[in-house]
């Protein structure tokens, strides 16, 4: 109630009884500045940073529908699950890039259309925040390695460490708590995962639908470690107790 809310419906045609997406209470970012005026005074002084759009901000909060309508009229951010999901592979192509891997980053030119959304053609990068939140986390879990644009991959787990990782296909690494894992020279080679549209008309659950595709594991290499120990994991994928 401190800085001054809005409503600003859309509806779905000019008849004003749909709504076109759902309506909330909102704030007007350039009201923040009059809210510190009046909360602090004039003569406080307010600093402002500011990052790359890619580092901080990608909302799904458009429908399917909207967001292709939104990209059809050249729009860079259609605002959808698909996006989304897109701009946080992207960044994670970053952070490994960062960290030393040998990984293509997607720029603009490279995004391709699926379901109508421009996305990234890969890799597809999660990186589960048990696994690493800040840089520092990043860097002293990564070392070296590369990975192609065609790969998937999912780490997760705050005692894991991968080293030299040579990906060309789909890999999940997944482990528990109190588990120290370090992954060294994995050499992965699978037919990994595809992407694929979802054909007009198909009756899919919700959750697949706004995103406007699927995706199909061909193969995937999985690495689930859950027993509390240390472990190390070679070239061949092969798990081995060290304690």
């Amino acid at each position: 109630g401190v800085v001054i809310e809005f409503v600003n419906p859309k509806y779905k045609d000019d008849t004003r009884t749909e709504f076109k997406k759902p309506t909330r209470l909102e704030c007007m970012m350039q009201d923040i500045p009059k809210l510190f005026q009046k909360e602090m005074g004039s003569e406080a002084n307010i600093g402002f940073t500011q990052f790359d759009r890619w580092f901080t901000f990608s909302p799904a909060k458009n429908s399917l529908d909207a967001g292709v309508e939104d990209a059809n009229k050249g729009g860079k951010a259609p605002g959808t699950m698909s996006s989304a999901e897109s701009d946080k592979y992207i960044q994670n192509q970053r952070k490994l890039k960062f960290a030393g891997v040998d990984v293509d980053v997607t720029e603009e030119d490279d995004l391709v259309p699926i379901g109508g959304i421009p996305v990234t053609p890969g890799p597809r990068i999660v990186i589960c925040p048990g696994f690493a939140i800040t840089q520092q986390e990043v860097v002293q879990k990564i070392e070296g390695g590369k990975i192609t644009k065609q790969s998937t991959l999912v780490l997760e787990g705050e005692g894991l460490k991968v080293k030299n990782l040579d990906l060309d296909g789909a890999l999940v690494i997944r482990t528990g708590h109190d588990c120290d894992v370090t992954v060294d020279g994995l050499v992965v080679r699978n037919k990994g995962c595809t992407v694929e549209e979802i054909p007009d008309g198909d009756d899919v659950p919700e959750e697949v639908a706004i995103r406007g595709y699927t995706m199909t594991k061909d193969e995937v290499m999985e690495i689930i470690i859950n027993e509390p120990g240390k472990y190390h994991v070679g070239p061949d994928g092969e798990i081995n107790r060290v304690e």
